[in-house]
């Protein structure tokens, strides 16, 4: 019997900037412009309520908090600035998700981090693995 393949591979480094590759589908092909993090806007959301039965105490639409929050849907995947290179048109900037691909917890922690030490200028890249945990042997 065959292994069945894995539907999602995890992530262990970042696309480069300027590569290109090819859709996970493969009818176009991209160039990586670099990483970003897709965010959320609240003020988006529909007001004052878009139920059709309201109930007793509606919440308060005062929006309290933040605008801007990270978006739930795409934030285990990673997400890129990218240029479409299709066939017979001119390319075009957009945001793509990798939704076929998962960070590894250390890079989900870089690219969305609530810790106020990831907003310092120094940290535009994830760490790199050192070299005793990309060669780990385990022992009995």
């Amino acid at each position: 019997m065959t292994p069945v393949p894995a539907l999602r591979s995890d992530v262990q480094a970042l696309l480069e900037h300027g590569t290109v590759h090819a859709s996970p589908g493969g009818q176009y092909s991209f160039r990586v412009i670099g990483p970003c993090c897709r965010l959320f806007d609240r003020e988006e959301l529909p007001w004052p309520c878009c139920r059709l039965a309201w109930r007793s105490k509606e919440p308060s639409w005062r929006r309290v908090g933040r605008r801007f929050v990270p978006d739930l849907a795409s934030r285990r995947c990673p997400s890129y600035s990218v240029e479409l290179l299709q066939p017979g048109s001119r390319p075009t900037a957009t945001l793509l998700t990798l939704f076929s691909m998962r960070l590894t917890p250390e890079l989900q922690e870089w690219w969305y981090s609530r810790q106020p030490k990831s907003m310092a200028a120094d940290n535009d890249s994830p760490a790199k693995p050192s070299r005793s945990e990309l060669f780990t042997v385990d022992t009995p």
